[in-house]
């Protein structure tokens, strides 16, 4: 059983930062991508940013460039989510996603299509 879980969710007030940590449990898979997805309520899924495992690469949602950073750490199989400059508009549940395979196409890496496994999410509420 694969399974993904977030931490760092919190209250922020506007202007803040906060770390999110997703760590993987895993039993016989490789880690190939981990992404970050949010959900505000009454909106769909968005993506918001996704790292290759392989060689580091690493693909921005325009509304996160220069505010948010994606990190990996191999050895405890966790990403982590730097977020920076934090924004009222950022609340969201944010949801860490790894897909079972290599990722396909770049142009894919922002569809949830891609991935196989989520957890449960972690709360983010920024406050103005």
């Amino acid at each position: 059983q694969v399974q993904l879980v977030e931490s760092g969710g919190g209250l922020v007030q506007a202007g803040g930062s906060l770390r999110l940590s997703c760590v993987a449990s895993v039993r016989t898979f490789g880690i190939y991508a981990m992404a970050w997805f949010r959900q505000a309520p009454g909106k769909e899924r968005e993506f918001v940013v996704a790292i290759n495992w392989s060689d580091g690469s690493t693909y921005y949602s325009n509304f996160v460039k220069g505010r948010f950073t994606i990190s990996r750490d191999n050895a405890k199989k966790t990403t982590y989510l730097q977020m920076n400059s934090l924004k009222p508009e950022d609340t969201a549940v944010y949801y860490c996603a790894a897909p079972r395979g290599p990722m396909t196409y770049r142009s894919r890496w922002p569809s949830t299509d891609e991935y196989d496994y989520w957890g449960q999410g972690t709360q983010v509420t920024v406050s103005s």
